[in-house]
């Protein structure tokens, strides 16, 4: 195929290709909704272990429209979401799409990151124009499904690895906690991280802290859901002056990168740390280049990163805009030169990479 304005020739197969691709990305696009109406509305969880299910059992089960659930079982069954058995008119979520969906305790369970990422399509006219001034989008100016799809992604992660593996990755922590440590978790959201931690070490004390009112007032019924209030404690604070000092571990749960001044964030933490004691960072699992980012796993954290880390970065003080993809080479230049002086990586997984990091 040629132009006819003198542009170059178009490669036929290549456009089709392209085309191909842009089609399974426009039926993603739209799949992401239905997952989140399918997380919201309790269908995946009134399909998980139900075997084969009519979709009028499925609506009488959920109180909704059976046609419209129809409809959405049509979409599920074309997406490979669902099986469906033509003969019998059922329709069955295996149990290892109902981890992913379904199950919230599972660490694949991915409906809090649908929730979130629906919110940002509510958030399209604040972001466009972010990106025609610079300016940035507030944490609190989003979406509220925002906040808890975001605890709702992250919380399987952190029940899967964090006592685990995470923490005995780190050099004699797991210890101190035994016997009783003081921790800080900062940029804490709704306490998912300090809860788990609280939980597993029944002699430490917890203290949480972030700059959004309202997931710190999330974080405190939680912890008062599982009784552990007396030692995990929540406080409205940035990561550039919250309080305290002696701490034997700091924790930053997929935080720092999402600050505006991330150096000097940093730099207080050194200040907050007992002579001995460790940060904890947990960021976005991401290689130093774009070249090392271009998969799944990266092309998903240049999307959020896009729409939620950067901007709100850029709304704040400095705006330095690290982004969910800086990489552990770029993470460990902001701790050098925040006066850390022993970085080292002590885990990872396919969504996360774990640093260490020392006075």
């Amino acid at each position: 195929m040629t132009t006819a304005t003198g542009n170059p020739p178009i490669d036929e197969a290549e456009l089709q290709a392209f085309l191909g691709q842009a089609v399974v990305d426009m039926g993603a696009a739209i799949s992401g909704l239905l997952l989140h109406l399918g997380d919201r509305l309790g269908l995946y969880k009134a399909m998980a272990g139900a075997g084969p299910i009519t979709s009028a059992t499925l609506a009488q089960r959920t109180g909704t429209s059976e046609r419209l659930v129809r409809e959405w079982l049509g979409n599920q069954t074309a997406g490979g979401y669902v099986g469906h058995d033509p003969a019998a008119g059922t329709y069955e979520l295996p149990p290892e799409h109902a981890m992913v969906l379904a199950n919230e305790d599972s660490p694949v369970f991915l409906g809090g990151a649908f929730e979130a990422i629906a919110s940002c399509y509510a958030d399209h006219e604040v972001l466009a124009e972010a990106f025609r001034t610079g300016a940035g989008v507030g944490w609190a100016e989003h979406d509220h499904r925002l906040y808890s799809g975001i605890v709702r992604f992250f919380r399987p992660g952190y029940a899967a690895h964090l006592v685990e593996e995470w923490l005995p990755a780190l050099d004699g922590v797991v210890e101190k906690l035994r016997s009783g440590a003081s921790v800080a978790d900062v940029g804490c959201g709704h306490g998912a991280s300090t809860v788990i931690m609280a939980r597993a070490f029944e002699r430490s004390t917890f203290a949480g802290f972030d700059p959004h009112d309202a997931s710190v007032e999330a974080a405190r019924t939680a912890a008062r859901e599982a009784g552990l209030e007396q030692r995990a404690r929540f406080d409205v604070a940035s990561g550039r002056d919250f309080p305290g000092l002696g701490y034997d571990l700091v924790c930053l749960f997929d935080a720092l990168h999402d600050m505006g001044d991330p150096v000097t964030a940093a730099r207080r933490v050194r200040r907050s740390l007992a002579p001995d004691g460790t940060l904890l960072l947990v960021e976005p699992y991401a290689g130093d280049a774009l070249e090392e980012n271009l998969n799944p796993v990266g092309r998903v954290y240049y999307g959020l990163s896009t729409v939620i880390c950067t901007p709100g970065s850029l709304a704040q003080e400095v705006g330095l805009g690290l982004g969910a993809q800086a990489g552990e080479r770029r993470l460990t230049e902001v701790l050098h030169e925040a006066g850390f002086h022993h970085v080292r990586r002590a885990a990872e997984t396919p969504f996360n990479l774990i640093l260490e990091a020392r006075p």
